[in-house]
């Protein structure tokens, strides 16, 4: 059988978080660069289109994608610029977040992996909303959406970046029409649709365009939208690592996709019974991932998942022979 495809698109950025002005750990930081790492333990064919430069920063970029077995064949390696950085400076003052990083003139030249029915694709964050990529990136979107592959959509951006909402709006509105799936963060949807309740953001904007929206709250409880649809799920367990946290509920989504050999047209038509079951699975990940050092799912835990995908295909396989 025939593995589906899951390209995921977004920054490769390392992030160093500091405590009271001292550096005490360096990661490989972009929610979707996160989630295409556990999607790559899961063993499941995934590549990563994105850019980095070709300094030290960006070797470390490429061996954590590596390293969690993410095809690379998409991520462009420029010459002329540094890749992205980002301080994350905590302790007994407010968060702040520094960016470093210098891109070329002529960026994001990055070859394209071929995407067939029913593929998945993950974009968003600053690629999704900023020139120049956003137009190179929206082509293939587009493109994704003609070849009838599922699209997950993460809106928002990296923090410490500064942006005129309204310069950016129509690239939000476009992508949250093109899009299955939408996953958010209350931060970044309060920052995109201001002094909004999650149910005023998807009634006033999200619900023209999308079916499905999951909405995840500041306390890890989760809201979910759609066309005559209202479900809330309280909080499982306690974290404060969010990006870890959203980047295993986005791989866990894909997980469940794949493994219930969900369709496109499936997660259109989806009950309340198949979108449960879908954030039961996405928040097991998500737990998994925000107790994690580099945010990716555990060897341990990959390696049930694994199991369960390869029953789940040999059984798909025998119906298919009888």
């Amino acid at each position: 059988m025939i593995m589906r495809k899951i390209i995921a698109i977004g920054e490769s950025v390392l992030d160093t978080l500091f405590v009271n002005a001292a550096p005490t750990k360096a990661f490989v930081g972009g929610r979707i660069a996160n989630a295409a790492a556990s999607i790559g333990e899961l063993g499941l064919p995934v590549s990563m289109v994105s850019e980095c430069c070709t300094d030290a920063v960006g070797d470390i970029v490429m061996q954590f994608y590596e390293k969690h077995h993410v095809d690379v064949k998409s991520v462009d390696r420029f010459t002329d610029g540094a890749t992205p950085f980002s301080a994350i400076l905590t302790g007994d003052a407010p968060t702040r977040i520094v960016n470093y990083g210098k891109y070329p003139d002529d960026r994001f030249d990055v070859v394209w992996p071929r995407i067939d029915e029913d593929d998945i694709v993950i974009f968003g964050s600053l690629y999704a909303i900023d020139v120049p990529q956003r137009e190179r990136l929206f082509e293939m979107i587009s493109y994704a959406a003609e070849r009838k592959a599922i699209i997950i959509y993460l809106p928002g951006f990296q923090h410490g970046i500064n942006f005129r909402i309204t310069k950016v709006m129509p690239a939000i509105l476009e992508n949250l029409e093109i899009s299955d799936l939408v996953l958010a963060l209350d931060s970044d949807i309060h920052t995109i649709f201001p002094d909004e309740t999650p149910e005023e953001a998807f009634m006033n904007h999200i619900g023209f365009y999308n079916n499905t929206y999951f909405h995840l709250n500041p306390d890890f409880s989760i809201n979910l939208f759609g066309r005559n649809r209202r479900q809330s799920f309280p909080a499982e367990g306690a974290t404060t690592n969010l990006l870890g946290w959203q980047a295993g509920f986005t791989a866990g989504l894909v997980y469940h996709i794949v493994v219930r050999n969900l369709l496109r047209s499936d997660l259109h038509n989806a009950d309340d019974d198949m979108l449960a079951a879908l954030v039961a699975e996405a928040r097991t990940f998500a737990q998994c991932c925000a107790q994690s050092a580099d945010n990716c799912i555990s060897p341990q835990f990959a390696e049930a998942k694994r199991a369960a995908l390869e029953k789940a295909q040999k059984l798909r396989e025998q119906a298919a022979q009888k």
